[in-house]
């Protein structure tokens, strides 16, 4: 009797696998369409933050609810001129002025102001003791609603707001990204294992007044 039950147990399992791994694979697809990503990162534009090779984890899903915040890490569709590219390409950068935002370079410290706040950025690409400068030049500009400026952490390497800003006469549509065109929010490095750490919003954006 016991035999039987062991038989038909088992012969059970093997007609279910196909169906358990099919749901494993659709759940794992929907995820990876609409919650969860993981992106590589091929360049130094978000050192030391990000070095190449890093992979990072995306919450596609936070945007769906709200708008992306000052100093978050974000992965964007970026605009054909950015990326030289017709099918599109995913950039990451960090969001430094959001809609509405007086974005200033610089302070009398060469730091840059949010809305009259000046921000420490100690995050910005550093070697041998010189840290890059917040900016190459000087700008004033105000975020138009519904679009970020965002920067690369590794200023002097990385093709962002201000580069094209400059590029295009400064025109601020050209320099800024589209809220709708940011896939989700990078929130973690998850490998190399020795370089997994959380990418948490540096607390000098915490005291930035609103527009």
């Amino acid at each position: 009797m016991i035999d039987e039950q062991t038989d038909k147990k088992s012969g059970s399992f093997w007609k279910e696998l196909p169906i358990l791994l099919g749901v494993a694979i659709l759940v794992a697809v929907l995820v990876r369409a609409f919650v969860l990503q993981t992106f590589y990162i091929p360049s130094p534009s978000m050192e030391n933050t990000l070095q190449i090779n890093d992979r990072v984890l995306v919450n596609k899903l936070v945007y769906d609810f709200r708008s992306p915040h000052r100093g978050e890490v974000v992965v964007f569709k970026a605009p054909t001129e950015w990326s030289g590219n017709p099918d599109g390409e995913d950039f990451i950068k960090r969001v430094i002025g959001v809609g509405g935002d007086h974005v200033v370079c610089c302070d009398p410290q060469e730091r840059i102001m949010i809305n009259g706040k000046p921000i420490d950025e100690p995050y910005i690409y550093s070697a041998n003791g010189q840290q890059d400068k917040a900016a190459d030049q000087e700008f004033d500009i105000t975020v138009p609603q519904g679009r970020l400026w965002v920067m690369g952490d590794h200023r002097s390497a990385s093709g962002d707001s201000l580069e094209h800003w400059q590029q295009s006469g400064q025109n601020i549509d050209s320099a800024t990204i589209p809220e709708d065109q940011v896939v989700g929010r990078a929130f973690t490095v998850f490998w190399p294992v020795d370089r997994a750490t959380w990418l948490t919003v540096p607390k000098s954006f915490d005291d930035v007044p609103n527009p």
